[in-house]
Order: structure tokens, then sequence, then C-alpha cells
């Protein structure tokens, strides 16, 4: 059984940045970060695998940087250069020992999420 618990989310305006924190417990592998605009789909963000290979949405591709911290099992999500349109509720997902993908239906589980607010 996998528990995360996500923070670091808040309001921010375009331009800035945030950095979100995942706190594990349990057996991690492969983990990511995903977000859920009101009105749309769940999408992916950001996964990196257990050996520190990642994959990035195209939106993100530059201004976000994911990264895991196995002692602590915690894993990271900096964001730079936010946009209006990077405004969602961000949530953290273990996908076990799967091929590291941004495909929603990997995830295995999921934190209860954290709010990311930018405006322009």
């Amino acid at each position: 059984q996998v528990q995360l618990v996500e923070s670091g989310g808040g309001s921010v305006q375009a331009g800035g940045s945030l950095r979100l924190s995942c706190a594990a417990s349990g057996n991690t592998y492969t983990m990511g970060w995903f977000r859920q605009a009101p009105g749309k789909e769940r999408e992916g963000v950001a996964v990196i695998g257990w050996v520190g290979s990642t994959r990035y949405a195209d939106s993100v591709k530059g201004r976000f940087l994911i990264s895991k911290d196995n002692y602590k099992n915690t894993l990271y999500l900096q964001m730079n250069s936010l946009k209006p349109e990077d405004t969602a509720m961000y949530y953290c997902a273990d996908m076990g020992r799967k091929v590291i993908s941004i495909d929603p239906r990997s995830v295995n589980y999921w934190g209860q999420g954290t709010q990311v607010t930018v405006s322009s």
C-alpha cells in the first residue's frame, strides 16, 4: 500500500515559480505528477522512473523539472515560468514497476492533490 501527500501548491503570478513536494510511504517506483483543470480531463505533467529517467508533457518542457529523493521517498516538481494555463489541481502518483508513461491510466495510487493557481 502506498500513501502520497502533496504540499507546496498556492497562488502565484504569471512568470513565477512554485515547488511541489510529495511525501510517500510504502514502496514507490515510477512516480509522477498529473494535473486536472476544471472541466478538463486529468493529464500527465512529468514522470520519473526508479533509475531517474524522465518524461514531460510538451506543454511543460523546459519549464518544469521533476526529481525524486529516494532516501526520503519524496517526489518534487519545480515549476518555473508559470503560465495561467498551468492552473490546476496537481496530483502526485505512483505507477509501480511500470515503464514510465504520462498516461493517467498507468497510475496505481493517487495523492489528494494540491491546488496551483497562476494569475495573469
